[in-house]
């Protein structure tokens, strides 16, 4: 029996917050079991929202002033979490925050320096999960599914509503996972329009009434019917849904309505695309989870024969926190981390860089 104890910190495109995670990773017999100890969400400032926001747009010395800036704030969190809560870690591991993903084009970044984190830790640091993906030809992405595969086997899908909505499935003696569509990157800027951070229960979007025009258009990228591996970035974001809804005269309520039926549409096809048979176990996790609306419609698209399990609060938070710790793990033991099914890469590959404090 193998025990570890690891901090994992994620944050979304949603930008709202930085999630930490101390959690315990037991290997036991050829099985892994975890359990989350500490959890917290740091809710970002307005000049954290903004710097991190607008990294598209400035000089590439600003972004590599930020991502030592970022590196350190975030190692300075984990500080305070460890001595508030006298934990005992044995390394941190950390997603960072993805300013631009084009793997096309081999660019993937996320800032968040671990050689700052780990400085300011004081803590050994796994990060840049998703490089070397690229460079064996892959998407970078999604990274969760061997976290799926090895943690929550008993789920037909995991289903994440974080900034993105994205999958995961056991196929045919392989994974399958990719990014469905926009999630909260396109339902907290239209609440923002309300004056809300986002649309707490849905209610809004529940108040609204359905734009067939707008639910055509949000379908309408080739992306949804491209086969997987796929990925989506801020810069498909920006330049399909988002642009969509901009542009759409709908009343704020009508859009946030219409584009939780286009979510919900757009999941049920890419689950009844990948199941096996037409029925199964749905995990739901992420931030939209909590947008009793948007389950609704998912609920309604999959129909009576799938079953969408919602747990408790705090795996609806910090599943990708945990899971991230988890491939922190993984690569420490230098096991494959992340899959060739998901991502497309010449070969499974043990992704992440290491720095001792």
């Amino acid at each position: 029996m193998e025990n570890y104890h690891v901090i994992g910190i994620m944050s979304g495109t949603s930008l709202d917050g930085v999630d930490l995670a101390y959690c315990r990773f037991t290997y036991n017999e050829g099985n892994w079991i975890y359990k989350i100890l500490n959890t917290e969400t740091v809710p970002y400032s307005d000049i954290w929202v903004q710097r991190l926001a607008g990294l598209t747009e400035v000089s590439a010395v600003e972004i590599i002033a930020t991502d030592r800036a970022y590196g350190h704030y975030l190692g300075e969190l984990v500080k305070a979490f460890v001595d508030r809560h006298q934990l005992q870690v044995d390394f941190v591991s950390s997603h960072g925050h993805t300013v631009f993903h084009q793997p096309q084009l081999h660019i993937t970044f996320q800032v968040g320096s671990g050689a700052y984190l780990a400085a300011a830790a004081e803590a050994p640091t796994v990060c840049d999960f998703r490089t070397l993906d690229i460079a064996l030809g892959g998407q970078g992405a999604p990274l969760v599914p061997i976290g799926d595969r090895l943690l929550f086997a008993e789920y037909d899908f995991c289903l994440n509503l974080g900034g993105i909505s994205n999958i995961s499935q056991e196929g045919q003696d392989r994974r399958l996972a990719f990014d469905i569509s926009c999630c909260n990157m396109l339902l907290n800027p239209l609440a923002g329009q309300l004056g809300m951070p986002y649309d707490k229960n849905g209610d809004q979007a529940r108040s609204g009434s359905f734009n067939q025009a707008l639910f055509d258009r949000l379908n309408e990228p080739s992306y949804f019917s491209a086969p997987s591996p796929k990925s989506i970035g801020k810069e498909w974001a920006d330049e399909n849904s988002l642009r969509a809804i901009q542009e759409s005269k709908a009343a704020v309520q009508d859009k946030l309505h219409t584009a939780c039926h286009h979510m919900g549409y757009q999941i049920a096809q890419a689950v009844r695309q990948h199941a096996d048979q037409q029925r199964g176990k749905l995990l739901l996790t992420g931030g939209g989870a909590f947008n009793s609306f948007l389950v609704e419609q998912i609920r309604h698209y999959l129909g009576p024969t799938f079953e969408v399990v919602v747990p408790e609060p705090e795996l609806v938070n910090f599943k990708e926190a945990l899971i991230f710790a988890f491939l922190g793990v993984l690569r420490w033991r230098q096991e494959p981390n992340c899959l060739q099914s998901v991502t497309g890469a010449r070969h499974d590959n043990c992704g992440g860089a290491i720095y001792w404090n």
